[in-house]
């Protein structure tokens, strides 16, 4: 019996439909000027722009407080896909300055998911995403011994 594990797919998002091309382009749609033009003369349309922030929770694997930082260590074999990583760019910019995410990396040179191949042949690792999006990050070899409890540190080399 093979136990292959099939990851369920989403569904393909629907096409939004295009511009109609009677539609003036101040306008999303007919409906949009339709009402311009007609029961909302007198209102302004699309004069500014408003931000809004979709909340979420974030549980890191590891805190603790080092040097009057909170450090989130976030510990990763690996990423799966871009939702995934880019959260932590979301997760990133909502800490407040007393807080810090670190990557502690199984392996900083597995590339990540749908890494395209450059023209030397090779793709994008995790250690180079997270330095590009200024994330401190370690592996095992590199993590700081004041950190961790170095007495067990040639144990945890070992693992990998």
């Amino acid at each position: 019996m093979n136990n292959i594990k099939i990851r369920p797919q989403r569904k393909a998002r629907k096409v939004r439909p295009t511009k109609s091309k009677n539609v003036t382009s101040n306008y999303d749609s007919s409906f949009e000027y339709e009402l311009h033009s007609g029961i909302l003369e007198d209102w302004q349309h699309h004069p500014e722009t408003e931000n809004y922030i979709i909340e979420h929770k974030y549980h890191p694997d590891f805190i603790k407080k080092i040097d009057g930082i909170t450090i989130l260590l976030e510990a990763k074999g690996r990423f799966w896909d871009f939702p995934e990583f880019s959260k932590y760019i979301w997760i990133k910019k909502a800490l407040p300055k007393t807080k810090e995410l670190v990557f502690l990396f199984a392996n900083p040179s597995a590339p990540m998911p749908q890494a395209k191949r450059r023209k030397d042949g090779t793709r994008r690792t995790h250690g180079e995403w997270a330095t590009a999006n200024n994330f401190r990050w370690f592996s095992r070899e590199s993590i700081p011994d004041s950190w961790i409890n170095p007495d067990k540190r040639e144990g945890f080399k070992d693992e990998s």
